[in-house]
């Protein structure tokens, strides 16, 4: 077996281990864990066996394989999505969500020594530092005179993480590379073309100083598209809005791999931007109504 195919299997059986992991904090019901945990062990037994054996495994095995991990992360996350659209979040209780693909699936577009730093210690404490905020505002008795300082938190926090949570799912490594359904539609029509909102999408971005985001969104009181860059995660807000597009111009998102060429960052984003998923967003937005003015 030639060493690209032994490090492929290495990495998915690490995906295994990473995911069971993330399983024993999670929430979900016992049996659906214990059913999980026996799948994906099961798989990670089959790949360690064709390892041992060092005979040669052809590529259409080793997409089976592959198809295999993601049918049981598709089932995971369908359960999970339910789950939350059916029940709510104890004040505290945030957890750091698990990447819907393997931290190097956005290679060579998104290293995965990035995409490891940028989930596991970044979004990781923005979790930590909205359950401290909620905590300390809806479970304690509150001291007045530092409760601006926990309302910061929480929003600062929040935001990151919120933000966070739509961009991983805004992305895949198998990007169509361009809009289609209801929201190609929409951009076509409230920006003139695709071509056009891609480079007002990108300016946006590379205007962003400091650290920020550019965002596109949905204004349920205009019934239009909108492109909106944030400071930080919460500054300069547009409020009654819902993002559908979201894209991390803090440093941490690029500079391992791009130093200080955010331009070329932004330039290979497009590459994995998840259009199923803004269109997803896109239409569920739609839902909500309000008078235009």
């Amino acid at each position: 077996m030639d060493n690209d195919k032994k490090s492929h299997l290495q990495k998915l059986i690490e995906w295994g281990d990473h995911t069971k992991a993330t399983l024993s904090d999670a929430s979900a019901d016992t049996t659906d864990v214990t059913k999980w945990r026996e799948q994906i062990e099961n798989w990670q037994l089959d790949m360690e066996s064709k390892l041992n054996r060092n005979n040669d495994i052809s590529n259409e095995d080793i997409a089976l394989l592959q198809e295999e991990g993601e049918r049981i992360a598709f089932d995971m996350k369908h359960k999970e999505k339910k789950k939350q659209e059916s029940s709510s979040v104890a004040y505290g209780k945030r957890q750091l969500p698990p990447l819907p693909y393997r931290y190097d699936a956005l290679e060579p577009y998104i290293s995965e020594e990035i995409m490891r730093l940028h989930h596991d210690e970044h979004h990781k404490s923005y979790v930590d530092g909205l359950n401290k905020a909620e905590m300390e505002l809806y479970t304690k008795d509150k001291d007045n005179n530092i409760i601006k300082h926990w309302l910061r938190a929480q929003a600062f926090n929040g935001s990151g993480h919120h933000l966070h949570t739509i961009f991983w799912n805004n992305m895949t490594p198998n990007s169509n590379r361009k809009p289609s359904g209801e929201i190609q539609r929409r951009i076509e029509e409230d920006f003139g073309s695709w071509s056009n909102f891609k480079e007002l999408f990108s300016d946006v971005a590379a205007s962003v100083e400091g650290v920020g985001w550019a965002v596109l969104l949905w204004s349920p009181r205009s019934g239009r598209l909108a492109v909106q860059s944030l400071e930080k995660h919460q500054l300069f807000h547009l409020a009654d809005s819902i993002p559908l597009l979201v894209l991390d111009m803090w440093e941490h998102a690029y500079y391992l791999q791009y130093k200080t060429d955010k331009e070329t960052y932004i330039k290979n984003w497009w590459n994995v931007v998840n259009w199923e998923d803004v269109n997803r967003r896109y239409v569920e937005a739609r839902k909500v109504k309000w008078h235009l003015y």
